[in-house]
């Protein structure tokens, strides 16, 4: 059902916008495998523009949700049928409050993977937890120009539940080069010219393997990693942007 609604997708944007596709798909992607993919987040149209460009190629993705979610009409439901995993997660505050729930929000997460154990499956994260915004930028300032903080711990969530299991991880970066203010409004309207999509794989090794949540010198170097994986992103996003 998501591929036949992705394909609709496919056909409906490029009968109404007449987008030019810059995409370069890096390394040899399976649809009976297992990836994490991250990305970095602009608009709602992402989640359509990552299943168009990759549903004939891996399989088709799965997006964490926050357990709130499940509980909106409609929405919920349809995630529910489609089997996205839905995550606990307690503030630090809470923590402190109720120390027994401590390591609980992991097993969740643990237990909504369950079921990806023999199917393959391409779960996505967004590392910077929201859409990019100059607004955000500015109230979050970090050393990039076209890109949030990235934030570790979602991603750490999903290795410590399913890091045995991936293949690959896929590091995709998306740009609407000529529709930056408003790029889901765009494409609504009609308007949208040009999607640039780049992917790349990294392997799942030791450098993202760990204990994040007990491990303090791990969980830094972790941290680490994710910050030059984000740096590179940030100058492709400066590259786009100016051959454009």
């Amino acid at each position: 059902m998501m591929w036949l609604w992705a394909t609709i997708n496919a056909c409906i944007l490029n009968l109404s916008n007449r987008i030019d596709w810059d995409v370069e798909v890096e390394g040899d992607l399976r649809k009976d495998g297992w990836y994490l993919l991250i990305s970095n987040h602009l608009s709602w149209t992402d989640i359509v523009v990552l299943c168009c460009v990759f549903k004939d190629s891996i399989p088709m993705p799965k997006f964490f949700l926050k357990q709130q979610l499940l509980y909106v009409p409609f929405i919920g439901m349809a995630c529910w049928a489609l089997d996205m995993p839905f995550m606990r997660r307690y503030s630090r505050e809470y923590l402190l409050k109720y120390p027994e729930k401590r390591g609980q929000d992991l097993e969740t997460t643990r237990r909504s993977c369950a079921r990806f154990k023999h199917t393959p499956t391409t779960v996505v994260n967004y590392v910077e937890g929201t859409r990019f915004t100059a607004q955000k930028q500015k109230k979050n300032p970090a050393n990039y120009q076209y890109l949030l903080q990235p934030k570790s711990g979602g991603m750490a969530y999903t290795l410590a539940a399913m890091g045995d299991q991936f293949n690959h991880i896929i590091d995709v970066t998306i740009a609407y080069p000529n529709n930056t203010h408003s790029p889901f409004r765009d494409l609504l309207m009609g308007r949208m010219t040009k999607v640039v999509v780049r992917s790349q794989l990294l392997p799942v090794d030791a450098t993202v393997k760990g204990d994040y949540f007990n491990d303090k010198p791990y969980k830094r170097q972790f941290q680490q990693w994710l910050s030059g994986v984000w740096k590179e992103k940030d100058k492709q996003l400066e590259q786009i942007h100016q051959s454009k």
